[in-house]
């Protein structure tokens, strides 16, 4: 497994090469530019700040310039937020956006499976019919028709949770309560699918009748059996699926107006400040890798059959 993990992570860096890469030229490539105001200023006076970014200077050049920052740890500073550098904004944002994601990943994989599993055993009955049709419409509403209706109804008609806002020194469960579930409501009805369908192919598996032939109670079975094969896809897919929700979700942080990663780099693309799309785009590219390689080594120790060389 070693010999495998020092394998990926050889591949993990130039993927992360060419997203960088990528990422730049793209930026570069828009129209606009991060100086460009609704009251212009003079212009030599921009082209003095845009000296001081290395925007003066052909695009292979800027891109030289930053490599070298990055290669020494240095993400540059924001070019829109005085006096702050790249890694402060994302030391700011991301302990918001991390403790939503994991609490929305968590909750989904906990209800998710959960529901699939009933479903599973209950194939073809009510419930069965009443879990997938919560999955289907959860999968059909996105997040940005059930963020603004959760806070129309619990916290503008029924007063019950704050509708926005949230103090980075006060991270309360009624702050956090309405972000969460309605990030979790798309996972949760991805993940009791997911679970539904391989815990119905894994019940019909010849081990899962074998283990009924041996006396083994119903219990035993479905813990100790079915359902450590039915995690199996779901390990696959909590890999990107954690990635993706611990840097945030653009929409859900502007609904409920949360200083998080994804609201910086909305921001950020909107204003042109290159650096700070750049910095998100790495810290998303880098937990993507990661979480991917995490959940690779999970199934091989989930499932004797995977073996790494």
């Amino acid at each position: 497994m070693f010999a495998y993990l020092v394998r990926r992570l050889f591949v993990a860096i130039p993927t992360l090469f060419v997203i960088i890469t990528l990422a730049f030229f793209l930026m570069r490539a828009a129209p606009g530019s991060p100086f460009d105001l609704e009251r212009p200023m003079p212009e030599r006076i921009k082209q003095r700040i845009e000296a001081s970014f290395h925007l003066d200077k052909p695009i292979y050049v800027q891109y030289g310039y930053y490599l070298k920052g990055l290669a020494k740890g240095d993400l540059g500073p924001s070019m829109k937020y005085k006096d702050k550098d790249v890694a402060d904004l994302i030391r700011e944002g991301l302990p918001i956006s991390a403790t939503i994601g994991a609490s929305s990943m968590l909750l989904a994989m906990l209800v998710g499976s959960l529901l699939g599993s009933i479903a599973a055993l209950r194939q073809n009955t009510g419930m069965d019919y009443a879990v997938m049709g919560f999955s289907t419409t959860g999968i059909s509403i996105p997040t940005f028709v059930t963020g603004p209706v959760m806070a129309l109804v619990f916290g503008v008609y029924l007063h019950w949770l704050p509708t926005g806002g949230l103090d980075r020194g006060n991270m309360t469960f009624q702050n956090l309560l309405m972000p969460v579930v309605t990030l979790a409501l798309p996972q949760i009805a991805i993940i009791s699918r997911l679970t539904r369908a391989s815990m119905i192919e894994v019940l019909r598996s010849n081990f899962i009748r074998t283990a009924h032939a041996k006396g083994l109670s119903e219990r035993s079975v479905l813990l100790g059996h079915a359902l450590r094969a039915a995690v199996l896809p779901l390990v696959s897919y909590a890999g990107p699926a954690t990635a993706a929700l611990l840097t945030g979700t653009l929409v859900v942080e502007q609904i409920f107006a949360l200083p998080g990663i994804g609201r910086q780099f909305t921001i950020g693309a909107l204003q042109r400040d290159y650096t700070v799309v750049m910095g998100v785009v790495i810290l998303y590219a880098a937990l993507i890798i990661t979480f991917n390689l995490l959940a690779d080594l999970i199934y091989g120790l989930l499932d004797p059959k995977v073996r790494y060389r």
